[in-house]
């Protein structure tokens, strides 16, 4: 595969793009603005979300989003016309337990196993609230997307930076679960006649009834009993997820703002990234300041002062243009690091648009800075 110049690249040719970055970047908007361009190149995009804010359908301009692709009609999205015909557009919003049963749904050998496993109390308190298991579930959600071949570009927006990381580590952690000895203890039962003949068991499970209750560590044991036979089908899967997540298929994106601590949380997540042996190919930086003049800031104020007796109105306009170009001089500086960091990936800057993105109209417009080529 060719590899990408520029975010258009991105939206034209690559199947998966991960939109990552601190909360309140303008991430949600960008991954949506993605999702638009590529509908509106004749691709059939999907845009996901995970934020449980649900910024994402309002900014989509829709009511509700729910846990399966909802296509959003063309006159809305398509709002000149130009759009190609072979266009279209779906969005959804992660729900986490119906994912989760789903896969239960279809890793259980039996329809009895299944029910057995959806109708235990453990698993109901698990299945929307386990730490790690939102993450897990954003995974599968992506790999059921791409697995089904009915999209051509998935455009994905995850949760804050630091909690994106262990969005991107679910795999992984889930496999290293499976072969915990807590979890091998568990099964036990399973595997001895449903008798927990291991001392170590036996000893653990104990321990945890004296805390937590009887009644919830049955609970439990009966999900572990329930559960067998399904582990390689999650090991199978989430081996599949990470090879997705590392395929070529598969760009990030960095989205961040001038500010500096938006800045230094995208620094940070670069590093991280980079740790994982991936890479960010693209850094989207949101509600720049543009540049005005090619005059420096201090010429700008000496020309002021000089006419501030004789024209003070224009006066004042040359000092808002000084301050102006202060602020951009200072963000360009903020940011020089962090694109040096990023190597040769493509950068996009979105300037301050002075009004909130509400509509396709205003997506269009944060889609146009995305990807026009300079």
């Amino acid at each position: 595969m060719k590899e990408p110049t520029d975010l258009l690249a991105l939206v034209e040719e690559r199947h998966i793009v991960i939109c990552c970055g601190t909360g309140g970047v303008g991430k949600t908007t960008t991954a949506a603005a993605l999702a638009v361009e590529g509908a509106r190149r004749g691709r059939n995009a999907v845009v996901v979300t995970i934020d449980p804010a649900k910024r994402l359908a309002n900014t989509l301009g829709v009511e509700l989003l729910s846990n399966d692709p909802n296509e959003i009609a063309r006159d809305i999205w398509d709002t000149d016309g130009t759009a190609r015909a072979a266009g279209r557009l779906h969005a959804l919003m992660l729900d986490t337990k119906s994912t989760f049963d789903h896969l239960i749904t279809q890793y259980a050998a039996t329809e009895e196993q299944a029910q057995s496993i959806l109708d235990n109390r453990f698993y109901r308190n698990i299945a929307g609230a386990l730490s790690g298991t939102q993450e897990y579930m954003a995974m599968e959600k992506l790999y059921e997307l791409h697995d089904s071949g009915s999209f051509d570009l998935i455009v994905v927006d995850t949760p804050p930076t630091r909690h994106a990381l262990d969005f991107l580590d679910a795999p992984r952690r889930l496999t290293r679960f499976l072969d915990n000895r807590v979890f091998r203890i568990l099964m036990v039962p399973t595997r001895s006649a449903l008798r927990v003949t291991s001392m170590a068991a036996s000893a653990l499970l104990r321990t945890i009834s004296r805390v937590v209750g009887r009644d919830v560590v049955e609970d439990v044991v009966s999900f572990f009993r329930a559960f067998e036979g399904m582990e390689q089908g999650f090991r199978d899967r989430a081996t599949a997820v990470r090879e997705l997540l590392d395929s070529g298929l598969t760009a990030f994106v960095l989205v961040t703002t001038p500010r500096r601590d938006a800045v230094e949380e995208a620094q940070y997540f670069a590093e991280q990234l980079v740790g994982t042996g991936r890479s960010v190919e693209a850094l989207v930086v949101n509600r720049v300041h543009p540049h005005f003049s090619d005059e420096p800031p201090e010429a700008l104020r000496a020309r002021a002062s000089e006419l501030s007796v004789r024209a003070p109105a224009l006066a004042a306009c040359f000092e808002n243009l000084a301050d102006f170009e202060e602020i951009a001089a200072r963000e360009r500086r903020q940011l020089s690091g962090l694109e040096a960091r990023i190597g040769n990936a493509a950068v996009a800057h979105v300037p301050e648009l002075g009004h909130d993105v509400l509509d396709f109209g205003a997506l269009h417009e944060v889609g146009r800075h995305l990807t026009t080529r300079t």
